[in-house]
Protein backbone atom coordinates (compact mmCIF):
# COMPACT_ATOMS: atom_id res chain seq x y z
CA UNK A 1 0.00 0.00 0.00
CA UNK A 2 2.81 2.28 0.84
CA UNK A 3 4.15 1.68 -2.68
CA UNK A 4 0.99 2.25 -4.24
CA UNK A 5 0.35 5.31 -2.34
CA UNK A 6 3.82 6.51 -3.43
CA UNK A 7 2.94 5.81 -7.14
CA UNK A 8 0.03 7.77 -7.12
CA UNK A 9 1.48 10.86 -5.63
CA UNK A 10 3.47 10.85 -8.20
CA UNK A 11 0.51 10.17 -10.88
CA UNK A 12 -0.88 13.26 -9.49
CA UNK A 13 2.22 15.41 -9.75
CA UNK A 14 1.38 14.94 -13.72
CA UNK A 15 0.13 17.74 -15.52
CA UNK A 16 -0.75 17.89 -18.87
CA UNK A 17 1.92 20.10 -19.99
CA UNK A 18 4.25 17.06 -18.42
CA UNK A 19 2.30 14.58 -20.86
CA UNK A 20 2.37 16.81 -23.77
CA UNK A 21 6.49 17.19 -23.01
CA UNK A 22 6.73 13.28 -22.73
CA UNK A 23 4.36 13.14 -26.21
CA UNK A 24 6.75 15.34 -27.89
CA UNK A 25 10.07 13.82 -26.65
CA UNK A 26 8.83 10.25 -27.79
CA UNK A 27 7.68 11.25 -30.98
CA UNK A 28 11.51 13.33 -31.71
CA UNK A 29 13.18 9.85 -30.11
CA UNK A 30 11.14 7.73 -32.51
CA UNK A 31 11.89 9.82 -35.88
CA UNK A 32 15.66 10.34 -34.78
CA UNK A 33 15.64 6.37 -34.14
CA UNK A 34 13.58 5.23 -37.00
CA UNK A 35 15.83 7.84 -39.49
CA UNK A 36 19.17 6.76 -38.75
CA UNK A 37 17.72 2.87 -38.91
CA UNK A 38 17.06 3.75 -42.04
CA UNK A 39 19.62 5.57 -43.49
CA UNK A 40 22.00 2.90 -42.00
CA UNK A 41 23.86 5.74 -39.89
CA UNK A 42 23.53 3.68 -36.61
CA UNK A 43 27.00 1.71 -37.27
CA UNK A 44 28.60 5.12 -37.23
CA UNK A 45 27.04 5.67 -34.12
CA UNK A 46 27.73 2.77 -31.93
CA UNK A 47 31.06 3.81 -33.00
CA UNK A 48 31.20 7.08 -31.95
CA UNK A 49 29.09 5.55 -28.70
CA UNK A 50 32.23 2.75 -28.18
CA UNK A 51 34.48 5.89 -28.05
CA UNK A 52 32.52 7.24 -25.58
CA UNK A 53 32.59 4.35 -23.09
CA UNK A 54 36.27 4.42 -23.72
CA UNK A 55 36.86 8.02 -22.89
CA UNK A 56 34.83 7.80 -19.60
CA UNK A 57 36.45 4.31 -18.67
CA UNK A 58 40.05 6.16 -19.58
CA UNK A 59 39.00 9.21 -16.93
CA UNK A 60 38.02 6.61 -14.26
CA UNK A 61 41.43 4.74 -14.73
CA UNK A 62 43.41 7.56 -14.75
CA UNK A 63 44.98 6.74 -17.37
CA UNK A 64 46.88 10.16 -18.68
CA UNK A 65 47.41 9.08 -22.52
CA UNK A 66 44.41 7.65 -23.87
CA UNK A 67 42.15 10.65 -21.87
CA UNK A 68 44.69 12.85 -22.95
CA UNK A 69 44.08 11.87 -27.28
CA UNK A 70 40.13 10.97 -26.61
CA UNK A 71 39.98 14.48 -25.16
CA UNK A 72 41.60 16.36 -27.45
CA UNK A 73 39.64 14.68 -30.09
CA UNK A 74 36.50 15.25 -28.66
CA UNK A 75 36.86 19.04 -28.66
CA UNK A 76 35.86 18.49 -32.79
CA UNK A 77 33.33 16.36 -31.81
CA UNK A 78 30.54 18.50 -33.13
CA UNK A 79 32.14 19.60 -36.50
CA UNK A 80 33.40 15.98 -37.55
CA UNK A 81 29.35 14.74 -36.65
CA UNK A 82 27.95 17.53 -38.92
CA UNK A 83 30.96 16.46 -41.23
CA UNK A 84 30.67 12.80 -40.83
CA UNK A 85 26.68 13.08 -41.29
CA UNK A 86 26.51 16.10 -43.77
CA UNK A 87 24.22 14.36 -46.33
CA UNK A 88 21.95 12.96 -43.48
CA UNK A 89 21.46 16.32 -41.63
CA UNK A 90 20.83 18.06 -45.04
CA UNK A 91 17.91 15.74 -45.59
CA UNK A 92 16.94 16.22 -42.41
CA UNK A 93 16.97 19.85 -42.90
CA UNK A 94 14.94 19.67 -46.13
CA UNK A 95 12.37 18.04 -44.87
CA UNK A 96 11.92 19.96 -42.10
CA UNK A 97 12.42 23.59 -44.57
CA UNK A 98 9.56 21.42 -46.47
CA UNK A 99 6.80 22.36 -44.06
CA UNK A 100 7.09 26.14 -44.36
CA UNK A 101 5.93 25.47 -47.76
CA UNK A 102 2.81 28.16 -48.49
CA UNK A 103 -0.70 26.89 -48.52
CA UNK A 104 -1.22 28.46 -51.80
CA UNK A 105 1.26 26.56 -53.87
CA UNK A 106 -0.20 23.26 -53.09
CA UNK A 107 -2.41 21.73 -55.89
CA UNK A 108 -5.92 21.29 -55.65
CA UNK A 109 -7.82 17.87 -55.45
CA UNK A 110 -8.67 17.91 -58.91
CA UNK A 111 -5.76 18.66 -60.31
CA UNK A 112 -3.87 16.01 -58.10
CA UNK A 113 -6.51 13.40 -59.69
CA UNK A 114 -5.89 14.14 -63.06
CA UNK A 115 -2.18 14.10 -62.62
CA UNK A 116 -2.70 10.37 -60.98
CA UNK A 117 -5.17 9.15 -63.63
CA UNK A 118 -2.81 10.25 -66.81
CA UNK A 119 0.75 8.96 -65.04
CA UNK A 120 -1.35 5.70 -64.45
CA UNK A 121 -2.26 5.70 -67.71
CA UNK A 122 1.05 6.43 -69.14
CA UNK A 123 2.59 3.68 -66.95
CA UNK A 124 -0.16 1.07 -68.00
CA UNK A 125 1.38 1.30 -71.66
CA UNK A 126 4.78 2.25 -70.78
CA UNK A 127 4.86 -1.27 -68.90
CA UNK A 128 3.37 -3.01 -71.75
CA UNK A 129 6.49 -1.97 -74.03
CA UNK A 130 8.62 -2.12 -71.39
CA UNK A 131 10.03 1.38 -71.49
CA UNK A 132 11.75 2.37 -68.41
CA UNK A 133 10.36 5.66 -66.59
CA UNK A 134 11.15 6.73 -63.43
CA UNK A 135 8.08 9.45 -62.36
CA UNK A 136 8.42 11.67 -59.05
CA UNK A 137 5.10 13.55 -57.63
CA UNK A 138 6.60 16.19 -55.02
CA UNK A 139 4.85 16.36 -51.94
CA UNK A 140 5.77 19.06 -49.22
CA UNK A 141 9.74 18.53 -49.38
CA UNK A 142 10.65 21.24 -52.30
CA UNK A 143 13.18 19.05 -54.82
CA UNK A 144 14.59 22.20 -56.08
CA UNK A 145 18.18 20.85 -56.47
CA UNK A 146 17.10 17.49 -58.63
CA UNK A 147 14.98 20.22 -60.97
CA UNK A 148 17.77 22.37 -61.43
CA UNK A 149 19.32 19.32 -62.82
CA UNK A 150 16.58 18.58 -65.46
CA UNK A 151 15.11 20.82 -68.56
CA UNK A 152 11.79 22.72 -66.68
CA UNK A 153 8.57 21.71 -68.75
CA UNK A 154 5.99 23.88 -67.15
CA UNK A 155 2.91 21.15 -68.98
CA UNK A 156 -0.10 19.24 -67.75
CA UNK A 157 0.22 16.05 -67.09
CA UNK A 158 -1.13 14.31 -70.30
CA UNK A 159 -0.37 10.19 -70.77
CA UNK A 160 1.14 11.33 -74.18
CA UNK A 161 3.91 13.47 -73.33
CA UNK A 162 4.79 11.54 -70.49
CA UNK A 163 5.00 8.50 -72.83
CA UNK A 164 6.61 10.74 -75.31
CA UNK A 165 9.32 11.61 -72.72
CA UNK A 166 10.44 8.70 -71.88
CA UNK A 167 10.02 7.15 -75.40
CA UNK A 168 14.01 5.53 -76.45
CA UNK A 169 17.18 7.58 -77.57
CA UNK A 170 14.75 10.85 -77.08
CA UNK A 171 16.46 14.17 -75.63
CA UNK A 172 14.53 13.77 -72.27
CA UNK A 173 14.46 10.29 -71.84
CA UNK A 174 17.16 9.62 -69.63
CA UNK A 175 16.34 10.87 -66.42
CA UNK A 176 13.26 11.75 -64.15
CA UNK A 177 10.01 13.54 -64.74
CA UNK A 178 8.85 15.84 -61.20
CA UNK A 179 5.64 16.72 -60.95
CA UNK A 180 4.80 19.43 -58.71
CA UNK A 181 1.55 20.84 -58.04
CA UNK A 182 -0.20 18.24 -60.20
CA UNK A 183 1.89 19.83 -63.72
CA UNK A 184 4.97 18.54 -65.21
CA UNK A 185 7.90 20.63 -63.58
CA UNK A 186 10.83 19.33 -65.41
CA UNK A 187 11.98 16.44 -67.02
CA UNK A 188 15.37 14.44 -67.27
CA UNK A 189 16.06 15.29 -63.79
CA UNK A 190 19.18 13.74 -62.11
CA UNK A 191 18.02 11.47 -59.00
CA UNK A 192 20.43 10.64 -55.79
CA UNK A 193 21.13 7.20 -55.47
CA UNK A 194 20.38 4.83 -52.62
CA UNK A 195 22.95 4.11 -49.40
CA UNK A 196 21.40 0.31 -49.04
CA UNK A 197 23.69 -1.99 -49.46
CA UNK A 198 20.89 -4.80 -49.05
CA UNK A 199 18.79 -4.32 -52.18
CA UNK A 200 18.04 -7.13 -54.90
CA UNK A 201 20.62 -7.09 -57.65
CA UNK A 202 17.28 -7.03 -60.00
CA UNK A 203 17.47 -3.55 -59.08
CA UNK A 204 18.93 -1.29 -61.70
CA UNK A 205 19.74 2.24 -61.55
CA UNK A 206 16.36 3.82 -61.76
CA UNK A 207 15.14 1.68 -59.03
CA UNK A 208 18.23 2.55 -56.87
CA UNK A 209 17.29 6.37 -57.46
CA UNK A 210 13.68 5.85 -56.93
CA UNK A 211 14.58 4.40 -53.47
CA UNK A 212 17.17 7.70 -52.94
CA UNK A 213 14.59 9.99 -54.01
CA UNK A 214 12.57 8.83 -51.39
CA UNK A 215 15.00 8.30 -48.74
CA UNK A 216 16.24 12.13 -49.06
CA UNK A 217 12.51 13.89 -49.02
CA UNK A 218 8.74 12.92 -48.57
CA UNK A 219 7.99 12.48 -52.54
CA UNK A 220 6.14 9.38 -54.03
CA UNK A 221 8.39 8.06 -56.75
CA UNK A 222 7.50 6.01 -59.78
CA UNK A 223 9.38 3.42 -61.67
CA UNK A 224 8.63 1.46 -64.73
CA UNK A 225 11.30 -1.68 -65.38
CA UNK A 226 12.52 -1.76 -68.56
CA UNK A 227 13.75 -5.13 -68.21
CA UNK A 228 10.91 -6.55 -66.78
CA UNK A 229 7.99 -4.14 -67.60
CA UNK A 230 7.03 -4.19 -63.69
CA UNK A 231 5.51 -0.89 -61.84
CA UNK A 232 6.76 -0.20 -58.41
CA UNK A 233 6.28 2.81 -55.95
CA UNK A 234 8.99 3.96 -53.54
CA UNK A 235 7.69 5.89 -50.01
CA UNK A 236 10.00 6.66 -47.54
CA UNK A 237 12.79 4.34 -48.73
CA UNK A 238 10.27 1.39 -49.26
CA UNK A 239 9.91 0.05 -52.88
CA UNK A 240 6.54 -1.75 -53.35
CA UNK A 241 7.04 -4.19 -57.03
CA UNK A 242 5.14 -5.75 -59.37
CA UNK A 243 1.69 -4.01 -58.79
CA UNK A 244 -0.81 -4.31 -61.02
CA UNK A 245 -3.00 -0.90 -62.54
CA UNK A 246 -5.53 -1.47 -59.29
CA UNK A 247 -2.64 -1.69 -56.47
CA UNK A 248 -0.75 1.17 -58.44
CA UNK A 249 -3.44 4.02 -58.56
CA UNK A 250 -4.28 2.72 -55.19
CA UNK A 251 -1.45 3.24 -53.46
CA UNK A 252 -0.95 6.80 -55.62
CA UNK A 253 -4.40 7.77 -54.32
CA UNK A 254 -3.82 6.96 -50.55
CA UNK A 255 -0.41 8.66 -50.47
CA UNK A 256 -0.92 12.16 -52.93
CA UNK A 257 -4.92 12.62 -51.33
CA UNK A 258 -5.69 13.42 -47.73
CA UNK A 259 -9.16 12.08 -46.14
CA UNK A 260 -9.98 15.54 -46.24
CA UNK A 261 -9.32 16.11 -50.00
CA UNK A 262 -11.15 12.39 -51.33
CA UNK A 263 -13.87 12.85 -48.92
CA UNK A 264 -14.54 16.49 -49.89
CA UNK A 265 -17.06 15.19 -53.20
CA UNK A 266 -18.61 12.76 -50.54
CA UNK A 267 -19.41 15.81 -47.75
CA UNK A 268 -20.63 18.31 -50.57
CA UNK A 269 -22.75 15.66 -52.03
CA UNK A 270 -24.13 14.99 -48.28
CA UNK A 271 -24.56 18.40 -47.62
CA UNK A 272 -26.73 19.13 -50.79
CA UNK A 273 -28.63 15.63 -49.96
CA UNK A 274 -29.46 17.31 -46.70
CA UNK A 275 -30.65 20.62 -47.74
CA UNK A 276 -32.69 19.04 -50.34
CA UNK A 277 -34.72 16.41 -47.84
CA UNK A 278 -34.76 19.98 -45.63
CA UNK A 279 -36.49 22.14 -47.77
CA UNK A 280 -38.95 18.91 -49.14
CA UNK A 281 -40.14 18.13 -45.70
CA UNK A 282 -40.39 22.35 -45.31
CA UNK A 283 -42.70 22.24 -48.16
CA UNK A 284 -44.75 18.97 -47.09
Amino acid sequence: MAVLNGFLDIVRTIRVNDVIDMAIMAFIFYKVLYFLARTGTGRVLKGILFLVVVLLLARALDLYMVNYIFGKTFELGILALLVIFQPEVRSLLEKVGGITKYISTRSSPREVENAIGQVVLACRDLSATKTGALIVFERDNTLEEPVKTGTLIHADVKAELLKNIFYPNTPLHDGAVIIRGGRIEAASCMLPLTTQTHLSRELGMRHRAGIGMSENSDAVVVVVSEETGSISVAVEGILKRHLTEETFERILRNELLTDSEENQPKLKTLAQNMFMKGRNDGKN
